[in-house]
């Protein structure tokens, strides 16, 4: 038998422990592939695309490889050490620690440059649905054909073999062989029983506790000026959380007598803090890739649904004007736009409204001022709550994450005229879209001011959303009309075809990221789970001898499952719920759906993947105890 014919051997026969990481590593192989075959196709050149569809498709790719880097290498890790009893026995029978380190890069060679051909061949073969589904999310005008991509092929083949020799190489060289009776007794060593700090154990609660306080109090602007210090916080919390807090709470479970020696506790509770403890860099990788996994695809998707949805509902007209006081051409190219509208055979509803501005008493401020009657007249248009003011009262209106609107409330501002305006309440609404805050007044003190220091005219033309026409009318006038110092035009259907195609390629590049991280977060967890299977199995095989049932090993070994799977998911799924609500609160927009709908999905997979896993698991432990 050939050295080569030897490491080939050795790894089917650890199929089990190396299907995970070669499946994985055929998926990213994939996705890579495919994130190839787009940045390749004739159809996504830079000339046909804008430059940040492009910069995003190679972006992306370029983070999935280096995101692969180190889950090989973790991988890698995690294999050796399962496998140091093996090593010893190796070295018992006169192998080198030379011959063992080539071995070793044999064996990763073998398993790299399958998941690299095989993960090649997949994506061929879903090749032509993936361009289909990228063709519709990108929302192109050109059909992506399907194209025999030998740059991509050559790139990917290329990248992925010098990642697996660099990775093999690094495992080589760092390799440690250590003593021989360490390696031959590494599955029974000793170990210290872990220790957990009350002080670290309570700062857990305090910065999770401060952390979700402040993201789910924070709106607009607020929420993305406390981003970092509340990201720092929750990494710090969640690594003190699986490495003190857990420790420190199953030990208390464990000093609670009747709790510990009810039924099959003790079994259960025995090592659990060992197994916590080691497990818990682990548990803290996965619950921070799966958080960032259900923010990124949850916040895309929740966008999109605010696109589709908020967008129309805080700008539902289908043209705007804003003429200032400096634009001659108003009136003609108020005319041009009815002109449109009439040649396009779309239906329209005109307004138009004044905004006055006068100056403050204090400093060099100007105030807007709108009519109550001409604020009322298009809120009615738009099916919105009209405002009845009484003398001297007025009312705060903010459109947009600024919030000035209630930074207006109560405050008493008085003009240069000497007349004081006071909003005594304050409210958001989508009528006037173009300034971010001002203050409704009633028509007889708008009429007691005198004449503003300027004025701006504001034209709206509302009808239904999408129209057909509306989109290429829209594109015209923009043309024809584009942003100028003395005016600003707006035409939603067409911007919001331009948004949608500019936001495409985010959510087809965030929707694959995240599924990445997310399937390698199951398999960090696999990895743990596996690599303790011996260690079971002669615990297990020993107590069996002590009148342990199947019924009841099987409930042990579904709750010790249970809580490696489920124990920094949760974490994780805590943690998106509450992210994801602060970005409803920052846009003033609702996802509770969108998020209900991603986190759910994500369970959903993880229990799958939990039922299949238990399944092979359990039938190891009791295929053990049988023999």
């Amino acid at each position: 038998m050939t050295f080569r014919q030897f490491a080939f051997r050795n790894v089917t026969r650890n199929k089990r422990l190396y299907t995970a990481y070669f499946l994985s590593s055929m998926f990213m192989v994939m996705v890579f592939f495919t994130f190839s075959i787009f940045t390749f196709h004739p159809m996504l050149s830079a000339d046909r695309l804008n430059s940040g569809t492009v910069v995003a498709l190679n972006v992306s790719k370029w983070i999935i490889y280096v995101f692969s880097f180190f889950f090989v290498l973790y991988s890698m890790s995690a294999f050796l050490q399962s496998r140091k009893k093996e090593f010893g026995l190796m070295i018992l029978q006169g192998m080198t620690t030379g011959q063992l380190r080539k071995m070793i890069f044999t064996e990763n060679m073998l398993i790299g440059f399958s998941a690299t051909t095989l993960g090649i061949g997949l994506g061929l073969v879903f090749a032509k649905g993936i361009l289909l589904a990228g063709e519709n999310v990108i929302a192109l005008n050109e059909r992506l054909d399907f194209y025999f991509p030998l740059q991509a092929i050559s790139l990917t083949l290329a990248s992925f073999l010098l990642l697996f020799v660099l990775i093999s190489l690094f495992i080589s060289a760092v390799l440690r062989s250590g003593k021989l009776i360490t390696l031959i007794k590494s599955d029974r060593q000793p170990k210290k029983e872990p220790k957990a700090s009350l002080l670290l154990s309570l700062l857990v609660v305090a910065l999770i506790g401060i952390s979700y306080f402040l993201s789910l109090r924070a709106e607009g602007l607020e929420a993305i000026l406390l981003l970092l210090p509340v990201v720092i916080m929750i990494t710090i919390a969640t690594y003190l959380l699986f490495t003190q807090l857990s420790v420190y709470i199953i030990r208390r479970l464990k000093s609670r007598e009747r709790f510990f020696w009810f039924r099959t506790n003790m079994l259960l509770f025995s090592d659990l803090s060992y197994r916590m403890k080691d497990n818990a860099r682990t548990f803290f990788l996965v619950a921070i890739i799966s958080t960032v996994s259900f923010c990124a695809i949850g916040a895309l998707y929740g966008f999109q649904s605010m696109l589709y949805g908020s967008l129309p509902k805080h700008n539902p007209y289908l043209f705007t004007y804003l003429a200032r006081e400096s634009d001659s051409m108003e009136q003609a190219h108020v005319q041009l736009v009815n002109q449109q509208l009439s040649e396009s055979g779309l239906t329209a509803e005109p307004a138009e409204l004044e905004l006055s501005y006068y100056p403050l008493a204090a400093g060099n401020e100007m105030l807007l001022l709108v009519k109550q009657s001409q604020y009322n007249h298009i809120a009615e248009l738009m099916e919105l709550e009209t405002i009845e003011l009484e003398e001297g009262q007025a009312v705060a209106v903010d459109f947009g994450l600024s919030r000035n609107g209630e930074g207006m409330l109560n405050q008493p501002l008085q003009l240069q005229t000497g007349t004081v305006v006071e909003a005594d309440r304050a409210i958001l609404s989508p009528v006037i879209s173009v300034v971010s805050h001002y203050l409704i007044v009633p028509d007889g003190l708008a009429a007691s001011l005198g004449n503003p220091s300027s004025v701006e005219h504001y034209y709206t033309w509302h009808g239904p959303a999408g129209q057909k026409g509306a989109e290429a009318a829209g594109g015209q006038l923009l043309n024809k009309l584009p942003y100028a110092e003395a005016y600003q035009f707006e035409a939603l259907d067409y911007q919001m075809n331009m948004t949608v195609k500019n936001f495409g390629p985010m959510m087809f590049v965030g929707f694959f990221v995240g599924i990445v991280f997310f399937v390698s977060a199951g398999s960090f967890l696999y990895f743990r789970l596996y690599s303790d299977l011996d260690e079971d199995k002669h615990k297990f095989k020993a107590i069996s001898k002590l009148g342990l049932s199947e019924k009841e090993l099987g409930r042990i070994l579904n709750r010790q499952i249970s809580l490696l799977f489920f124990a920094p998911i949760i974490v994780a799924l805590v943690h998106g719920a509450v992210a994801l609500t602060t970005l409803s609160h920052m846009f003033q927009y609702s996802l509770l759906k969108e998020s209900a709908l991603v986190l759910g999905l994500f369970f959903i997979i993880q229990l799958v993947y939990f039922l299949i896993v238990r399944l092979f698991y359990t039938r190891q432990v009791k295929l053990a105890l049988r023999q």
